[in-house]
């Protein structure tokens, strides 16, 4: 059984499409019966994880971790105990067969040392990257990192195109995959607000490996070919659907899921200018959800920018309070559905990029990342109503 909803060409029957296909899908879950796993999952053998940025010695999931950046307390890349580098060179280090990467950016040294040493127990290191902001970009002052590794006989490739590799994830042994918002930059660690999560499972691992060799194989964007049927997995009760742009509609997804929110909305988004999801969310508030939103400041202020439509509209929206960048991609819909990943939620990202996404049924993941909304939310401040221009 197909469980991608098919789409025509036509955005109105395609709305009308995804409607049906997810409130067809609540109708199962309430009759006891979920086909597509979105909808039944549970917290069995889940404990909650702590994020790095509050407590160390936190118990995770069994087979889950969620860690953020914390650039008020953890922000010198000299000092990078308790980081997310820290924690990616752990894994790094405890990597015994392979590890394949796909990463839009790169400036970490610690992280090229612990690769090569990788390398030289035995561990094939692939890396694929973005032509402008990879290959290009590690050409400039402060950089060179990647050129470390190619010296040291590590194989790099990059997109050759004009549209991103935007990915950030890592495939530990085929059997872990690191994925999220976090470039492996010192700004995307030390400076930015950021999510990592890390799954401990060979399933889940399969399908970003399938897509790993995709991509070295040349195979970008659009052109790459659709596996969105396949890329659905239970674990422990957990449904994980894997979404990869171009190739996967990621959007239409992510607004259909969104659409059909039944208390709550909570989204922090770097980048949100896509007119579909924020039509969603504006019914989804006009019925009664309880909508609310942070938005990186620079560039919310735009024509393009959902926050004028959402604020104006009486909903509470604030700009970050990071005085860089709040890059977080993450959407949490009734305490229980977590999307997060690559993708910003634009069409740019939709329609040309290399990206990936997780839209993960867990009540106690999606807690950890209503803590970290929280946070921001605390941090973030309302809009001028007169920049915005409201009626």
């Amino acid at each position: 059984m197909s469980n991608r909803p098919r789409f025509s060409g036509n955005k109105n029957v395609q709305t009308i499409t995804i409607m049906v296909f997810i409130g067809a899908a609540l109708l199962f879950a309430v009759a006891g019966l979920d086909p597509l796993g979105l909808f039944g999952g549970s917290e069995n053998g889940d404990r909650l994880v702590t994020p790095v940025s509050q407590a160390e010695g936190t118990d995770v999931g069994d087979w889950w971790e969620v860690y953020f950046s914390d650039p008020l307390r953890i922000n010198d890349p000299n000092q990078i105990e308790g980081s997310l580098e820290a924690k990616l060179i752990d894994y790094i280090n405890q990597a015994q067969v392979s590890i394949h990467i796909a990463a839009f950016e790169f400036n970490l040294t610690p992280v090229a040392e612990a690769l090569i040493a990788a390398q030289d127990r035995g561990v094939k290191i692939r890396w694929v990257t973005d032509d402008e902001f990879g290959i290009e970009a590690d050409e400039e002052e402060g950089r060179g990192q990647l050129g470390m590794l190619q010296q040291a006989g590590i194989q790099i490739k990059d997109d050759q195109r004009s549209a991103l590799m935007h990915n950030k994830f890592l495939i530990f042994d085929s059997q872990i995959v690191w994925t999220g918002s976090t470039n492996f930059t010192e700004n995307g660690i030390f400076r930015n607000n950021n999510n990592s999560i890390v799954i401990r499972s060979p399933e889940v691992a399969a399908i970003y490996e399938r897509e790993f060799a995709e991509m070295w194989a040349g195979e970008f964007g659009p052109r790459s070919p659709s596996t969105v049927d396949e890329q659905l997995v239970v674990i422990d009760g957990t449904s994980i659907q894997i979404l990869f742009a171009a190739e996967d509609e990621a959007m239409d997804w992510i607004t259909a899921i969104v659409a059909q929110a039944q208390e709550s909305i909570r989204f922090m988004a770097f980048s949100f200018t896509y007119d579909e999801l924020g039509a969603a969310m504006l019914e989804c508030g006009e019925n009664g959800v309880d909508v609310r939103g942070i938005f990186e400041t620079r560039g919310s202020e735009t024509k393009f920018s959902e926050l004028g439509n959402l604020f104006c509209a009486g909903f509470p929206m604030r700009q970050d309070g990071n005085p860089r960048t709040l890059h977080h991609k993450v959407i949490v819909i009734d305490e229980r559905i977590v999307i997060t990943g690559s993708l910003n939620f634009s069409a740019n990202a939709n329609d040309s990029n290399d990206e990936n996404v997780l839209i993960i049924e867990n009540p106690a993941i999606a807690g950890v990342y209503l803590q970290e909304f929280e946070q921001r939310w605390a941090e973030a401040q309302p809009p001028d109503p007169a920049d915005l221009a409201c009626p």
